[in-house]
């Protein structure tokens, strides 16, 4: 059993650690000459995770690739907070880096709802030629700069998302009918869980466990390896394959962290950050098969539903959310890339 009580008051005790240690992180001389700078990143998921695996790979050759001037320390498992209280500290400057949920800056700038459409892409591949491509996103990125100091450094996938149940199999809308069903806190997601027929419940992720345990939720949306890795197989045992979504995590910086960069620094990071978002792309792809192979080795069941219909209930959403030529041309490069 999860207990989020004890969570909230790592994540104060951490997160004042942090405050106190900022004026010393920047101390020592690099290899090479120069300052060096340990970067602190905020991560909502556990060690065993793709994106923690990634992540640290990333922070070890940014060691190497800037002699020492430029390090990482991933802090898994929601110890500095959940991904919105993660997002307001990089804006503060408390933290450096955080690994958010489109969700969480749809909250900011509507336009990054377009890529939190359902069924805007049909592959994980054709989600990362976009996201990663500096053209396809234009100023998106950049434009929380001015209003909240973060700028969005690229993406990793979230897989494609489906429907868990404690009651049964799902196999249409009919079957969501008066189950609660966890969402990420944003309308977009509110709106579609209750277009595929659910009573949408917003919740964050770390208090979802313990919700399905205890009855607050019938069920909830997420890919397999997140079922797994935060063990929600084991008090909801029906996996339906909706594919309603293609989810994505944003990785995002303090603003005026990462204009403070040398040119040389910044080449550095860029760098690897393209190697850290590829290395996750391919785990996720080998830790889906894993993670469905532990759930159905511990019970669970996985099934497909009515495409169909499905697309039908969430096909109204396009017109409600979709309502700027900004917001409808960056929902053409996602379905133009599959």
């Amino acid at each position: 059993m999860r207990n989020t009580t004890l969570l909230r008051s790592g994540a104060v005790a951490a997160v004042a650690a942090l405050a106190l240690a900022a004026c010393g992180s920047g101390d020592g001389d690099a290899a090479g000459g120069g300052e060096s700078k340990t970067l602190k990143l905020a991560l909502n998921q556990t060690e065993q995770h793709p994106s923690f695996i990634a992540l640290e790979n990333f922070g070890k050759r940014l060691k190497e690739s800037t002699g020492g001037r430029l390090s990482v320390q991933v802090y898994p498992n929601e110890t500095l907070g959940a991904q919105q209280e993660t997002l307001q500290l990089v804006s503060d400057g408390t933290v450096d880096l955080a690994i958010v949920s489109g969700t969480q800056l749809e909250n900011l700038n509507k336009d990054f709802s377009v890529f939190n459409m359902p069924l805007a892409f049909s592959s994980v591949e054709g989600q990362m030629k976009v996201v990663n491509d500096q053209k396809a996103v234009g100023d998106l990125y950049s434009s929380l700069e001015a209003s909240n100091k973060v700028t969005v450094v690229g993406a990793f996938t979230q897989g494609t998302r489906n429907v868990y149940s404690k009651k049964a199999p799902i196999n249409t809308p009919a079957d969501l009918k008066g189950q609660k069903i966890r969402v990420q806190e944003s309308d977009l997601h509110t709106s579609m869980i209750s277009a595929m027929g659910a009573s949408a419940t917003p919740m964050a992720f770390g208090e979802v466990y313990t919700a399905l345990q205890a009855g607050v939720l019938d069920g909830a949306e997420n890919n397999e390896v997140s079922y797994v890795t935060q063990k929600h197989f084991e008090v909801a045992k029906f996996y339906s394959r909706t594919n309603h979504l293609v989810g994505l995590d944003y990785l995002v910086v303090n603003s005026d962290l990462v204009k403070g960069f040398s040119g040389e620094d910044k080449a550095a990071f860029d760098k690897e950050w393209a190697a850290a978002w590829a290395e996750h792309t391919e785990l996720w792809g080998k830790e889906t098969e894993k993670a469905i192979a532990t759930a159905e080795a511990a019970g669970a069941k996985f099934n497909d539903v009515d495409a169909a219909a499905f697309e039908a209930a969430l096909e109204p959403l396009k017109e409600k959310f979709l309502t700027s030529d900004v917001q409808k041309k960056l929902y053409e490069t996602a379905q133009a890339a599959g």
